[in-house]
């Protein structure tokens, strides 16, 4: 392809993405006229983001230079545009959401024709220099298939960026040819994809996640979880006012325990897997006994028939079993015995809910995170409040030590995630990426990998960097089980979410033996080409040894390019 043709490629895809941006942006829109009325999709809009693209190229290559024919085309065009709107009559556009409505007249048509008939013209001239054979109505419809088809965001932007590249046109994505195509792979890895460059350049052993069950029985959404100290068993609580039992290693259904008068919001279980705590709207904490499946007692303050006077937002033990701390919206922080369920204390001091609470592994140190935008650190010897942070500008929604006991990690409403040192109570570190309130966080055992969660997404961060590794369409809530190689989280409605860890270990050796190809890549038995195809460079982008400086790298490459020719095998014999 010529340096000209891929001039046009670009000015086409930047209109493309042009026309996403403004879908987006003024989401529902429609024409109106004597005909009726239509909506317009984001097809459309991609379409006409391209038509104006192609014209801009037309302008750049055909009126800059007077060529007649550039001229010619935008003639044609304007007189069908004033015959559209002839026929037509009277017509408008109209975006409800930006509070849009605009008439379009007989002027405004032939100015649009003129338009198209310039895009026709620059994409001809495209056609004409990359020596390819296609119409310009047939590679219309072939981009316009491409937009339709794509699963998401960044499928676009590699379908854009083969584009560009020439790749596509060319057709080289062939069986024989894979080796030259991952040669590619660097330069289109730092120019289409450099997030991903990001994520990973700094990591020795780049793993994803990939989700292995679903576990369906709560009616509503799950607002807790916790697993057992021997990781053989969930415990989930829900608006449904239930907490389930699951089996963690079968995905099976154990036990319901029901009586809550409302929503479970918080779950805790005892360092020695026999008890459960539960914190709810009803605004007192419940006990049970997990191997014989009864309920214990519920804590009661002084004479009241409640646990606190609001909702019970975090329930944690004590990992010497000696207490259980409660936060709650009545703004109190309680210390009960662990296993008597008596009230020690009352610690005060937020001015708003409390919505998190956190005791650091030797017992001594408890942190609290409330909707007054601060984070307390309290002494659980003299119960003194030593330390008060102040640096989220909204509420503090969930927190965590790391296994260490050094770190102190919080994550907020104002998105941000908030690494302290627990020795210095210095601010060491901000993690960003999250577009809303993050409510869960939780850490793998090794005190390396931090997940956290919001309403809709979960990211994964490597803690010692700071880099994020991987992105997970999962929800709040989110916890490591003991063993950090699956992460449990809320799901849809609800559901509960199981991810495994696919390390390099994973990809390497005999796995194929154990694996179909479609396993490997990660995609569906029965996916279409083009899905695997983007698998495969998602993987490529990866495990390649031009972008992966890690030992097993080129063996795990290796792997990865033997699945997807089996994929290409399996295609020829259809």
């Amino acid at each position: 392809m010529t340096n000209n043709s891929k001039t046009g490629a670009a000015f086409i895809a930047g209109g493309s993405l042009a026309g996403v941006g403004v879908s987006a942006a003024v989401g529902g829109m429609g024409l109106a006229g004597g005909f009726g009325a239509v909506g317009i999709g984001t097809a459309p809009v991609v379409g006409a983001g391209a038509v104006v693209g192609a014209a801009v190229y037309g302008a750049f290559k055909g009126v800059a230079v007077g060529d007649t024919a550039a001229f010619g085309a935008m003639g044609i065009g304007a007189v069908g545009g004033v015959g559209f709107s002839n026929v037509i009559g009277g017509i408008g556009l109209v975006a409800p959401k930006i509070g849009l409505a605009l008439g379009i007249g007989t002027v405004p048509m032939a100015g649009v024709g003129t338009v198209v008939g310039l895009a026709a013209y620059g994409v001809a001239k495209l056609l004409d220099e990359s020596e390819v054979t296609e119409t310009p109505a047939q590679l219309v419809e072939r981009m316009e298939a491409k937009v339709l088809q794509m699963d998401d965001y960044n499928a676009a932007v590699i379908e854009l960026g083969l584009f560009l590249s020439g790749e596509d046109l060319k057709e080289k994505f062939a069986a024989l040819e894979i080796e030259e195509e991952l040669q590619a792979l660097k330069t289109e890895f730092s120019t289409v994809n450099n997030e991903s460059k990001t994520v990973t350049s700094n990591l020795e052993i780049p793993e994803t996640w990939k989700c292995v069950k679903t576990l369906k029985g709560h009616l509503a959404r799950v607002n807790a979880i916790a697993i057992t100290p021997d990781g053989n068993t969930l415990v989930s609580g829900s608006d449904d006012r239930q907490i389930n039992l699951w089996n963690l290693k079968t995905g099976k259904w154990l036990y319901t325990f029901a009586g809550q008068a409302e929503a479970v919001l918080s779950l805790a279980i005892s360092p020695d897997g026999k008890q459960i705590a539960s914190g709810c709207v009803d605004r007192k904490i419940s006990t049970w006994q997990l191997d014989k499946q009864k309920f214990l007692w519920t804590f009661f303050y002084l004479n009241s028939p409640y646990s606190h006077h609001s909702f019970v937002n975090s329930v944690v033990y004590s990992d010497d079993g000696r207490f259980l701390a409660s936060g709650s919206t009545d703004k109190t922080i309680r210390i009960w015995g662990g296993y008597t369920g008596d009230l020690k204390l009352t610690l005060n001091g937020h001015t708003d809910a409390v919505l998190s609470v956190v005791i650091s592994p030797d017992s001594t140190i408890l942190a609290s995170g409330s909707a007054d935008k601060t984070i307390r650190i309290w002494n659980c010897k003299a119960w003194k409040q030593l330390e008060i942070f102040t640096e989220h500008s909204a509420a503090v929604n969930t927190l965590l030590i790391t296994p260490d006991g050094g770190t102190l990690i919080s994550g907020s409403t104002d998105t941000s995630i908030k690494m302290w040192n627990l020795h210095t109570r210095q601010l060491v570190h901000t993690l960003t990426g999250h577009s809303e309130a993050v409510l869960s966080l939780a850490v793998s055992v090794d005190g390396q990998i931090l997940a956290s969660s919001t309403h809709k997404t979960i990211k994964l961060w490597h803690i010692p960097t700071g880099n994020l590794l991987q992105t997970l369409p999962g929800c709040s809530p989110v916890a490591f089980t003991p063993d950090s190689q699956m992460l449990v989280s809320g799901g849809n409605g609800g559901t509960i979410k199981i991810w495994s860890l696919q390390g390099l270990n994973e990809l390497t050796g005999s796995s194929l033996l154990s694996q179909e190809w479609w396993e490997v890549l990660g995609v569906d038995v029965d996916a279409q080409a083009q899905d695997v195809k983007f698998a495969y460079l998602r993987l490529a982008r990866q495990y390649h040894p031009d972008v992966n400086n890690s030992a097993n790298a080129k063996a795990s490459m290796q792997v990865i390019n033997q699945a997807y020719q089996k994929f290409q095998a399996q295609r020829k014999l259809r």
